[in-house]
């Protein structure tokens, strides 16, 4: 039976699209409109207490019962760990691959999701978070650049979820006022993996539904606003 997928078109969302595509899995995709608020319905609660995409429910998980799973660099280590692919079995490697992973989760993800807050979607300006995130986006990509110029891929010799992780974020640089050139390595791995078939397939996963064009009221009160503070 196929994996459930519940995600939106978000790069915590494309992570898991890459890897389901990258490791051949058959999935079903069960769309979590985050604009209009469907995040906080009880099914979708009833999967993922953190009102988050993406999440999973893996019918086929250990030992044959089904699985729910939330938090996308959990998921990205469960399907690895479910195939055998992605993530080094055991030795250095692994625990390179995990470093870089836990790199994009607490590093690559929260700064560059503030830098989009507090340049697109603040109610208002604030100059010093806007300088603060701006440096700490290209600090990052300074980090990955000289990583990248050590080894052909994040966590060495073979392509892992910790690329998988990353890729989402490096992509579209402009939003960022980010001009990749100015990191060769790092613009050689985006390239790289942005010709795979798979990730292609992976960024196209409910791209149709991605948001064109100024936040509505309603999509800024339900993503920013009070809503999210007040479910359970």
């Amino acid at each position: 039976m196929p994996i459930e997928v519940w995600t939106w078109p978000t790069p915590n969302g494309h992570k898991v699209h890459i890897a389901l595509e990258e490791l051949g899995l058959p999935y079903t995709v069960v769309p979590v409109n985050i604009g209009a608020g469907e995040q906080f319905k009880p099914d979708f609660l009833a999967i993922t207490p953190n009102h988050r995409i993406p999440a999973i429910v893996d019918p086929d998980g250990p030992g044959g019962k089904p699985l729910t799973l939330f938090e996308s660099g959990a998921i990205l280590i469960y399907l690895a760990e479910k195939t055998g692919r992605l993530l080094p079995a055991d030795g250095a490697g692994r625990y390179r691959a995990l470093e870089w992973l836990m790199f994009q989760m607490g590093g690559v993800g929260p700064m560059f999701g503030q830098y989009g807050h507090f340049h697109t979607y603040a109610p208002e300006d604030v100059p010093y978070a806007k300088a603060r995130y701006a440096k700490e986006v290209g600090r990052l990509h300074r980090v990955l650049d000289k990583r990248l110029g050590e080894a052909e891929w994040l966590a060495g010799e073979v392509y892992s979820i910790a690329d998988i992780a990353t890729f989402p974020w490096i992509r579209n640089p402009a939003r960022r006022n980010i001009d990749l050139a100015e990191f060769p390595n790092l613009q050689r791995w985006h390239d790289a993996i942005a010709a795979r078939p798979a990730v292609q397939r992976g960024v196209q996963v409910l791209a149709e539904n991605q948001r064109v064009g100024a936040m509505s009221d309603k999509e800024r009160e339900v993503l920013f606003g009070n809503t999210q503070f007040q479910a359970r």
